[in-house]
């Protein structure tokens, strides 16, 4: 079976093929993607003024009219980020906040333009934009997480409250706009994490198998991952590691015989249970339950995802499986030779 899904739909996709024999795939991209949080702070919901990056960004596709006739604009970032509970940096959301700035006063060069920051991170040559967004006159005011900006919604009219820490007073704006540069928050699919048996971080991102020697590949052979599954990243190094895990999936299907090493897992299916203890704790989706033929109840162990890390074999309560190279015999014959 081919399946091509996103997020969700994978269990989905599985309930449909049950009735196929289950799920047969020669590779997987894990590429989840993740999506916009959606505050409940400052007052957003509860007056049309009030959106996300996202929501703007809607707004300079559409054209929408409305921009030109605003004089004063609010941005504030590290909505629902960088807190306890995400204390991870969604990465994207000041460069993004940059270009939205920038564009308003491309629209409007009169409009004002104020951004509530904790720290500026506009890294690598995004520094540029930066200094554009200054040199534009857009005026910056930090914030500190225990001193958040206040949003007022009173007699009609949009204020954000702070303290000026350059002044050292307290400020009052009055916004036509006010946008929230909200997390970008993981769909922490547990359940796509175990089938696959792929690690997941505590901030519910799924890990690589090594951040420089393997940056789109996991421990388990034949699975990648790509985009905002991984971690919070820009459309451009979103591109560049769907190419990578695409050119490693490409790479596997390719080959017409896969060289493995010789030390793995074998099951001998007459002294097995099928208890489906090595099934259980396989880190490398080896193991498994014969569903069908003469065996089906029996465990078997995939020789080209197994790693011979032995795990099975110490497991194994009726000894039915052993490790090449390590078998009781072999060992024995070690310890005597001593």
């Amino acid at each position: 079976m081919d399946i091509r899904t996103h997020g969700k739909d994978f269990e989905r996709a599985c309930n449909e093929a049950k009735d196929k024999q289950g799920v047969r795939f020669g590779v997987a991209v894990i590429a989840t993607s993740a999506y916009e949080f959606q505050p409940e702070e400052y007052c957003f919901g509860k007056d049309a003024r009030i959106i996300t990056a996202l929501g703007l960004d809607k707004k300079f596709m559409q054209s929408d009219p409305s921009l030109k006739n605003i004089n004063s604009a609010v941005f504030i970032q590290c909505v629902g980020s960088r807190d306890k509970q995400r204390p991870y940096c969604s990465r994207v959301c000041c460069t993004h906040t940059m270009e939205s700035a920038i564009h308003l006063k491309q629209i409007n060069p009169e409009i004002k333009v104020y951004v509530f920051y904790r720290d500026i991170r506009t890294y690598g040559e995004h520094e540029y934009l930066y200094k554009k967004a200054r040199e534009k006159d857009i005026i910056f005011i930090r914030y500190t997480i225990d001193n958040k900006p206040e949003v007022i919604i009173k007699d009609g009219g949009l204020f954000i409250k702070a303290t000026d820490p350059i002044i050292g007073l307290d400020i009052e704006i009055e916004a036509d706009m006010l946008t929230l540069a909200t997390a970008i928050v993981p769909y922490k699919d547990e359940k796509l994490a175990r089938f696959f048996k792929i690690p997941v971080n505590d901030d519910g991102f799924f890990m690589e198998k090594h951040a420089k020697l393997g940056p789109s590949d996991f421990a388990t052979d034949g699975v990648f991952l790509c985009g905002l599954a991984h971690y919070p990243k820009p459309v451009d190094e979103a591109i560049i590691q769907g190419r990578a895990a695409a050119s490693r999936a490409t790479t596997l299907l390719a080959q017409q015989i896969i060289n493995t090493s010789g030390n793995v897992s074998y099951v001998n299916t007459a002294m097995c249970t099928g208890c489906g203890v090595c099934a259980a704790i396989c880190p490398f989706s080896a193991a498994s339950i014969i569903k069908e033929g003469p065996f089906a109840g029996k465990s078997e162990i995939n020789p080209v995802l197994c790693k011979g890390c032995g795990l099975c074999a110490s497991s194994c309560r009726s000894g039915a499986i052993c490790l090449k190279g390590f078998e009781t015999e072999q060992l024995m014959a070690m310890i005597n030779e001593i």
